[in-house]
């Protein structure tokens, strides 16, 4: 199933200057079939998340939800907190996915926060424990002190930044791949040339070629937006792209747009 395939990300632009809008978006996403719900700690809409949850149809044990421990929340003791909280937020009894925001290597408290969240997840707390914006020696270091790899790595990931080799780091230790910001600069990829062609040669859009490319490499794409049309448009599109079309698309790798989780210090 498609939304098996695709997330929500639910810090839309819009709830910036109306926190409603994170509920009614996620609202809206989970009626037209998304089961995937991205939010975090730092987006300060986990209320919001959570009233959709509690408002929607969907029965919880149908609806994933993924949250964030922020920088400011690294440490053992700072991680169950932050737990706490979001599950305060949210009122659930548990997530389904917990992840590490950022790795931030110069606090040197990832590893702290990963052995906090081990503990919550066989405490029920958690269901799956994961990480964002992780590098191969982040992740290899959480593996080597704990005995235990992150089951998702969610990433900056778009047709100008492909991630192969870290998707193979991935693929080489089973570790799912989320694709955070999954179109870039949104006007930069449904202008894009080459997104253009393979969307015409399709009768698609350049937003479908870059989310049915995502699904090739195996990817799950994170995509946010308030719009109830572009929600069905980002989850439901048919496109099948060839192999000439996938080269064309991996011919667009020019390098990361936001920042390098090696230095990002942001929390």
């Amino acid at each position: 199933m498609r939304s098996e395939l695709i997330g929500f990300g639910t810090l839309v632009q819009a709830g910036r200057d109306n926190p409603d809008i994170y509920r009614t978006a996620a609202l809206s996403a989970l009626e037209i079939g998304y089961r995937t719900l991205d939010t975090a700690l730092r987006y300060e809409n986990e209320v919001q998340v959570g009233q959709a949850i509690a408002q929607s149809d969907v029965p919880r044990d149908e609806i994933t939800v993924t949250t964030k421990i922020p920088g400011r929340f690294h440490g053992y003791h700072e991680a169950k907190t932050s737990i706490i909280r979001s599950l305060n937020d949210l009122r659930l009894p548990f997530v389904d996915n917990a992840l590490i925001h950022w790795p931030l290597p110069r606090q040197h408290k990832y590893v702290d926060t990963w052995r906090a969240m081990i503990e919550m997840r066989d405490a029920g707390l958690i269901r799956t424990i994961g990480v964002s914006n992780f590098l191969p020696e982040h992740l290899q270091r959480l593996a080597d002190e704990t005995g235990e790899m992150p089951a998702i790595n969610q990433v900056e990931m778009h047709p100008y930044f492909g991630q192969a080799e870290l998707r193979a780091f991935h693929d080489d230790h089973g570790i799912v791949t989320q694709a955070w910001s999954p179109l870039g600069r949104t006007s930069d990829m449904t202008d894009d040339p080459v997104l253009t062609r393979v969307a015409e040669k399709h009768s698609s859009t350049p937003v479908e070629v870059v989310l049915a490319w995502h699904i090739h490499h195996g990817s799950m794409p994170l995509p946010a937006s308030s719009n109830p049309e572009r929600q069905r448009a980002n989850l439901l599109f048919d496109v099948e792209l060839d192999a000439d079309d996938i080269a064309a698309v991996d011919s667009l790798e020019r390098g990361r747009i936001y920042q390098d989780p090696a230095v990002h210090e942001e929390f």
